[in-house]
C-alpha cells in the first residue's frame, strides 16, 4: 500500500523579496507526523529532494533535518535525485 504525505513547510513563493520561503522548522514539525505515521504502520519513507527546488532551502539542512526525524528514530528513508 502506498500512502502519500502532503507537507507545508514554506511560506509564500520565491522572489526577490523572498528567495527562500522554506520553513525549516515547520518542516521539521512534517517530518515529525511522517515519523508518527510511518512508525505505526512500519513504512519506508520515499522523496524527492524536499524543499531544495521552488522553496530555496539548502539540501545540507533539510538532509540533517531528515536525518535528524527520520533516520535516527529508525524510519528507512530513500532519497530520489532528479535533475
Amino acid at each position: 500500500m502506498v500512502w502519500v504525505a502532503n507537507m507545508i513547510a514554506q511560506h509564500g513563493f520565491r522572489s526577490a523579496t523572498n528567495p527562500s520561503p522554506i520553513r525549516y522548522d515547520a518542516l521539521r514539525e512534517c517530518l515529525g507526523a511522517v515519523r508518527i505515521t510511518a512508525k505505526a504502520r512500519l513504512a519506508d519513507v520515499h522523496m524527492p529532494r524536499i524543499g531544495c527546488g521552488l522553496a530555496g532551502g539548502k539540501w545540507e539542512q533539510i538532509e540533517s533535518i531528515i536525518e535528524e526525524v527520520l533516520s535516527a528514530a529508525g524510519v528507512s528513508v530513500t532519497v530520489y535525485d532528479y535533475e
